[in-house]
Protein backbone atom coordinates (compact mmCIF):
# COMPACT_ATOMS: atom_id res chain seq x y z
CA UNK A 1 0.00 0.00 0.00
CA UNK A 2 0.98 3.65 -0.39
CA UNK A 3 2.59 5.20 2.71
CA UNK A 4 4.74 8.07 3.98
CA UNK A 5 7.35 6.75 6.38
CA UNK A 6 10.60 7.39 8.24
CA UNK A 7 13.51 5.30 6.99
CA UNK A 8 16.27 7.00 9.01
CA UNK A 9 16.93 9.80 11.50
CA UNK A 10 18.77 13.11 11.13
CA UNK A 11 18.89 15.99 13.60
CA UNK A 12 20.28 18.45 11.05
CA UNK A 13 18.24 17.36 8.02
CA UNK A 14 15.18 15.46 9.26
CA UNK A 15 13.47 15.41 5.87
CA UNK A 16 16.32 13.32 4.47
CA UNK A 17 14.79 10.27 6.14
CA UNK A 18 11.26 10.87 4.83
CA UNK A 19 10.16 8.39 2.15
CA UNK A 20 7.02 8.45 0.01
CA UNK A 21 6.50 4.96 -1.35
CA UNK A 22 5.11 1.49 -0.72
CA UNK A 23 4.78 -0.53 2.49
CA UNK A 24 3.20 -3.94 3.17
CA UNK A 25 -0.55 -4.01 3.76
CA UNK A 26 -1.29 -4.09 7.51
CA UNK A 27 -2.96 -7.03 9.23
CA UNK A 28 -5.31 -6.25 12.11
CA UNK A 29 -4.70 -8.49 15.17
CA UNK A 30 -7.56 -9.68 17.38
CA UNK A 31 -9.43 -6.74 18.87
CA UNK A 32 -8.14 -4.34 16.22
CA UNK A 33 -9.79 -2.99 13.08
CA UNK A 34 -8.77 -1.45 9.76
CA UNK A 35 -9.63 2.10 8.75
CA UNK A 36 -9.33 3.30 5.15
CA UNK A 37 -7.70 6.71 5.48
CA UNK A 38 -9.37 9.62 3.70
CA UNK A 39 -7.45 12.44 5.40
CA UNK A 40 -4.68 12.84 7.95
CA UNK A 41 -3.05 15.90 9.46
CA UNK A 42 0.57 16.74 10.17
CA UNK A 43 1.90 17.39 13.68
CA UNK A 44 5.25 18.49 15.09
CA UNK A 45 5.41 14.97 16.51
CA UNK A 46 5.99 13.71 12.95
CA UNK A 47 8.88 16.10 12.44
CA UNK A 48 10.43 15.14 15.79
CA UNK A 49 10.12 11.46 14.82
CA UNK A 50 12.37 12.13 11.81
CA UNK A 51 14.92 13.51 14.27
CA UNK A 52 14.74 10.30 16.31
CA UNK A 53 12.80 11.78 19.23
CA UNK A 54 10.26 9.33 20.65
CA UNK A 55 10.96 6.79 17.93
CA UNK A 56 13.54 4.02 18.27
CA UNK A 57 15.81 3.02 15.41
CA UNK A 58 14.78 -0.64 15.69
CA UNK A 59 11.19 0.43 14.88
CA UNK A 60 12.22 1.73 11.43
CA UNK A 61 10.82 1.87 8.85
CA UNK A 62 7.87 3.53 10.59
CA UNK A 63 4.80 4.97 8.86
CA UNK A 64 4.33 8.46 10.29
CA UNK A 65 1.10 10.21 11.27
CA UNK A 66 -1.02 10.25 14.42
CA UNK A 67 -4.29 11.66 13.06
CA UNK A 68 -6.77 10.13 10.66
CA UNK A 69 -10.36 10.28 9.51
CA UNK A 70 -11.74 7.64 7.20
CA UNK A 71 -14.03 4.66 6.68
CA UNK A 72 -14.11 1.68 9.03
CA UNK A 73 -14.67 -1.94 8.02
CA UNK A 74 -18.45 -1.52 8.31
CA UNK A 75 -18.56 1.54 6.07
CA UNK A 76 -18.92 4.10 8.88
CA UNK A 77 -17.23 7.51 8.78
CA UNK A 78 -14.89 7.65 11.76
CA UNK A 79 -12.00 9.41 13.48
CA UNK A 80 -9.02 7.52 14.87
CA UNK A 81 -7.97 8.16 18.47
CA UNK A 82 -4.16 8.24 18.44
CA UNK A 83 -3.40 7.12 22.02
CA UNK A 84 -2.79 3.37 22.18
CA UNK A 85 -3.06 2.12 25.76
CA UNK A 86 -2.38 -1.30 27.25
CA UNK A 87 -5.33 -3.67 26.60
CA UNK A 88 -5.70 -4.23 30.36
CA UNK A 89 -5.64 -0.51 31.23
CA UNK A 90 -8.87 1.01 32.54
CA UNK A 91 -9.67 4.66 33.08
CA UNK A 92 -7.92 7.67 31.56
CA UNK A 93 -5.64 6.19 28.88
CA UNK A 94 -3.36 9.26 28.98
CA UNK A 95 -2.29 8.08 32.45
CA UNK A 96 -1.22 4.62 31.27
CA UNK A 97 2.60 4.47 31.69
CA UNK A 98 2.74 2.03 28.77
CA UNK A 99 0.72 4.20 26.39
CA UNK A 100 2.10 5.29 23.04
CA UNK A 101 0.97 7.32 20.06
CA UNK A 102 0.43 5.89 16.63
CA UNK A 103 3.75 6.03 14.72
CA UNK A 104 5.81 5.27 17.84
CA UNK A 105 5.33 1.53 18.44
CA UNK A 106 2.51 0.99 15.95
CA UNK A 107 2.42 2.09 12.30
CA UNK A 108 0.87 5.50 11.72
CA UNK A 109 -1.83 7.09 9.61
CA UNK A 110 0.01 8.48 6.55
CA UNK A 111 -1.05 5.51 4.45
CA UNK A 112 -3.95 3.96 2.56
CA UNK A 113 -4.92 1.96 5.65
CA UNK A 114 -4.23 2.12 9.39
CA UNK A 115 -5.04 -0.57 11.95
CA UNK A 116 -6.03 0.42 15.50
CA UNK A 117 -7.77 -1.11 18.51
CA UNK A 118 -11.54 -1.16 17.95
CA UNK A 119 -12.04 1.06 20.98
CA UNK A 120 -9.91 3.76 19.29
CA UNK A 121 -12.52 4.42 16.60
CA UNK A 122 -14.83 7.38 17.23
CA UNK A 123 -17.86 8.24 15.02
CA UNK A 124 -17.40 11.26 12.75
CA UNK A 125 -20.32 13.71 12.63
CA UNK A 126 -21.71 14.17 9.13
CA UNK A 127 -21.28 17.93 9.57
CA UNK A 128 -17.48 17.60 9.59
CA UNK A 129 -15.54 16.91 6.41
CA UNK A 130 -12.81 14.27 6.47
CA UNK A 131 -10.22 17.05 6.24
CA UNK A 132 -11.71 18.87 9.24
CA UNK A 133 -12.08 15.70 11.29
CA UNK A 134 -8.47 14.71 10.60
CA UNK A 135 -7.31 17.82 12.47
CA UNK A 136 -8.90 16.79 15.76
CA UNK A 137 -7.23 13.72 17.33
CA UNK A 138 -3.92 15.33 18.32
CA UNK A 139 -3.72 19.15 18.24
CA UNK A 140 -7.40 19.93 18.75
CA UNK A 141 -7.88 17.23 21.38
CA UNK A 142 -4.80 18.52 23.20
CA UNK A 143 -6.27 22.04 23.17
CA UNK A 144 -9.70 20.83 24.35
CA UNK A 145 -8.20 18.96 27.32
CA UNK A 146 -5.96 21.90 28.23
CA UNK A 147 -8.83 24.37 28.33
CA UNK A 148 -11.80 22.47 29.65
CA UNK A 149 -10.44 19.39 31.46
CA UNK A 150 -7.07 20.23 33.00
CA UNK A 151 -7.74 23.97 32.99
CA UNK A 152 -11.37 23.61 34.07
CA UNK A 153 -12.18 26.96 32.45
CA UNK A 154 -15.71 28.30 32.29
CA UNK A 155 -17.45 30.89 30.15
CA UNK A 156 -16.56 34.42 31.23
CA UNK A 157 -13.04 33.58 32.41
CA UNK A 158 -9.90 34.84 30.66
CA UNK A 159 -7.06 32.95 29.00
CA UNK A 160 -3.73 33.80 27.38
CA UNK A 161 -2.55 31.65 24.48
CA UNK A 162 1.18 31.90 23.84
CA UNK A 163 2.68 31.57 20.36
CA UNK A 164 -0.30 31.90 18.00
CA UNK A 165 0.23 30.08 14.72
CA UNK A 166 0.84 26.41 15.42
CA UNK A 167 -1.84 23.74 15.34
CA UNK A 168 -2.41 23.57 19.12
CA UNK A 169 -2.28 27.35 19.60
CA UNK A 170 -4.80 28.07 16.86
CA UNK A 171 -7.08 25.33 18.24
CA UNK A 172 -6.79 26.92 21.69
CA UNK A 173 -7.88 30.31 20.35
CA UNK A 174 -10.84 28.96 18.37
CA UNK A 175 -12.07 26.62 21.11
CA UNK A 176 -11.61 29.20 23.88
CA UNK A 177 -13.70 31.73 21.97
CA UNK A 178 -16.35 29.09 21.23
CA UNK A 179 -16.40 28.25 24.95
CA UNK A 180 -17.17 31.83 25.92
CA UNK A 181 -13.73 32.79 27.25
CA UNK A 182 -11.99 36.16 26.97
CA UNK A 183 -9.04 35.30 24.73
CA UNK A 184 -5.65 37.01 24.61
CA UNK A 185 -2.88 35.76 22.30
CA UNK A 186 0.77 36.51 21.56
CA UNK A 187 3.07 36.06 18.60
CA UNK A 188 6.40 37.45 17.44
CA UNK A 189 4.95 37.71 13.93
CA UNK A 190 2.65 40.63 13.04
CA UNK A 191 0.77 38.67 10.39
CA UNK A 192 0.10 35.82 12.82
CA UNK A 193 -1.20 38.31 15.38
CA UNK A 194 -3.64 39.65 12.79
CA UNK A 195 -4.81 36.16 11.92
CA UNK A 196 -5.24 35.32 15.61
CA UNK A 197 -7.74 38.20 15.77
CA UNK A 198 -9.52 36.84 12.72
CA UNK A 199 -10.04 33.40 14.31
CA UNK A 200 -11.31 34.61 17.67
CA UNK A 201 -8.73 36.30 19.87
CA UNK A 202 -10.15 39.44 21.52
CA UNK A 203 -6.74 41.11 21.81
CA UNK A 204 -3.25 40.24 20.56
CA UNK A 205 0.21 41.30 21.71
CA UNK A 206 3.84 40.93 20.77
CA UNK A 207 5.59 38.14 22.63
CA UNK A 208 6.53 39.31 26.12
CA UNK A 209 4.31 42.41 26.07
CA UNK A 210 2.50 43.32 29.29
CA UNK A 211 -1.21 42.48 29.21
CA UNK A 212 -3.84 45.04 30.29
CA UNK A 213 -5.16 42.58 32.91
CA UNK A 214 -4.00 39.50 34.77
CA UNK A 215 -5.64 36.39 33.31
CA UNK A 216 -7.27 33.35 34.93
CA UNK A 217 -5.15 30.89 32.95
CA UNK A 218 -2.29 30.64 30.46
CA UNK A 219 -2.03 27.91 27.85
CA UNK A 220 1.67 27.19 27.43
CA UNK A 221 3.11 25.17 24.54
CA UNK A 222 6.30 27.18 23.89
CA UNK A 223 8.33 26.69 27.06
CA UNK A 224 11.54 28.53 27.80
CA UNK A 225 10.93 31.52 25.50
CA UNK A 226 7.57 32.45 27.07
CA UNK A 227 7.58 30.89 30.54
CA UNK A 228 8.43 33.98 32.58
CA UNK A 229 5.86 36.06 30.69
CA UNK A 230 3.24 33.36 31.26
CA UNK A 231 3.81 33.29 35.01
CA UNK A 232 3.80 37.08 35.27
CA UNK A 233 0.53 37.32 33.31
CA UNK A 234 -1.47 35.26 35.83
CA UNK A 235 -3.76 36.59 38.54
CA UNK A 236 -3.30 35.40 42.11
CA UNK A 237 -4.30 31.73 42.22
CA UNK A 238 -4.24 31.44 38.43
CA UNK A 239 -3.35 28.37 36.38
CA UNK A 240 -0.72 27.65 33.77
CA UNK A 241 -1.47 24.54 31.70
CA UNK A 242 1.56 23.09 29.92
CA UNK A 243 1.44 20.65 27.00
CA UNK A 244 4.67 21.37 25.14
CA UNK A 245 8.05 23.07 25.07
CA UNK A 246 8.73 23.92 21.44
CA UNK A 247 11.44 26.46 22.38
CA UNK A 248 13.22 24.01 24.65
CA UNK A 249 12.52 22.31 27.99
CA UNK A 250 15.19 23.98 30.15
CA UNK A 251 14.39 27.18 32.05
CA UNK A 252 16.83 29.86 33.17
CA UNK A 253 14.36 30.88 35.89
CA UNK A 254 11.28 28.81 36.78
CA UNK A 255 9.79 31.77 38.69
CA UNK A 256 9.33 29.53 41.75
CA UNK A 257 9.10 32.46 44.17
CA UNK A 258 6.25 33.99 42.21
CA UNK A 259 4.56 30.59 41.86
CA UNK A 260 4.40 29.87 45.59
CA UNK A 261 3.83 33.46 46.75
CA UNK A 262 0.89 33.96 44.38
CA UNK A 263 -0.30 30.36 44.88
CA UNK A 264 -0.26 29.66 41.16
CA UNK A 265 -1.12 26.24 39.77
CA UNK A 266 1.15 24.55 37.22
CA UNK A 267 -0.72 21.75 35.45
CA UNK A 268 0.61 19.28 32.91
CA UNK A 269 -1.60 18.10 30.06
CA UNK A 270 -1.04 15.41 27.44
CA UNK A 271 -3.37 14.56 24.55
CA UNK A 272 -6.83 13.42 25.71
CA UNK A 273 -9.15 10.45 26.12
CA UNK A 274 -11.51 8.80 23.66
CA UNK A 275 -14.44 10.28 25.57
CA UNK A 276 -12.90 13.76 25.31
CA UNK A 277 -12.37 13.29 21.57
CA UNK A 278 -16.04 12.35 21.23
CA UNK A 279 -17.03 15.39 23.33
CA UNK A 280 -14.87 17.64 21.14
CA UNK A 281 -16.54 16.39 17.95
CA UNK A 282 -19.96 16.94 19.53
CA UNK A 283 -18.96 20.49 20.51
CA UNK A 284 -17.94 21.30 16.94
CA UNK A 285 -21.08 19.68 15.57
CA UNK A 286 -23.30 21.70 17.90
CA UNK A 287 -21.55 25.08 17.60
CA UNK A 288 -20.50 25.07 13.95
CA UNK A 289 -16.91 25.77 15.03
CA UNK A 290 -14.41 24.31 12.60
CA UNK A 291 -10.68 23.53 12.67
CA UNK A 292 -8.42 26.06 11.00
CA UNK A 293 -6.72 24.45 8.01
CA UNK A 294 -3.62 26.08 6.56
CA UNK A 295 -3.41 23.92 3.43
CA UNK A 296 -4.58 20.60 2.01
CA UNK A 297 -2.14 18.48 0.01
CA UNK A 298 -2.35 15.03 -1.54
CA UNK A 299 -0.34 12.60 0.57
CA UNK A 300 2.03 12.15 -2.38
CA UNK A 301 3.21 15.73 -1.69
CA UNK A 302 4.06 15.03 1.95
CA UNK A 303 7.57 16.46 1.54
CA UNK A 304 6.11 19.89 0.83
CA UNK A 305 3.94 19.74 3.95
CA UNK A 306 6.82 18.66 6.18
CA UNK A 307 9.03 21.41 4.74
CA UNK A 308 6.39 24.06 5.45
CA UNK A 309 6.11 22.93 9.07
CA UNK A 310 9.90 22.76 9.49
CA UNK A 311 10.14 26.37 8.29
CA UNK A 312 7.23 27.56 10.46
CA UNK A 313 5.21 28.69 7.43
CA UNK A 314 1.82 27.35 8.53
CA UNK A 315 -1.02 28.98 10.44
CA UNK A 316 -3.33 26.16 11.42
CA UNK A 317 -3.22 22.55 10.32
CA UNK A 318 -1.55 20.96 7.29
CA UNK A 319 -3.77 18.16 5.99
CA UNK A 320 -2.91 15.27 3.67
CA UNK A 321 -5.63 13.53 1.66
CA UNK A 322 -5.95 10.21 -0.17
Amino acid sequence: MFAVYASSFSTDDPLSGLVVGERPDPVAPDGWTSVTVKASSLNHHDLWSLRGVGLKEEALPMILGCDAAGIDEDGNEVLVHAVISDPDWTGDETMDPRRSLLSERYQGTFADTVVVPRRNVVPKPASLSFEEAACLPTAWLTAYRMLFVQGGLKAGESVLVQGAGGGVATALIVLARAGGLKVYATSRDEEKRKRALDIGAHEVFESGARLPVKVDAVMETVGRATWSHSIRSLRVGGKIVVSGTTSGPKLDDAELTRIFFLQLQVIGSTMGTRQELAALTQMLDATGTRPLIDRVLPMEEAHAGFAAMAEGQQFGKIVFTR
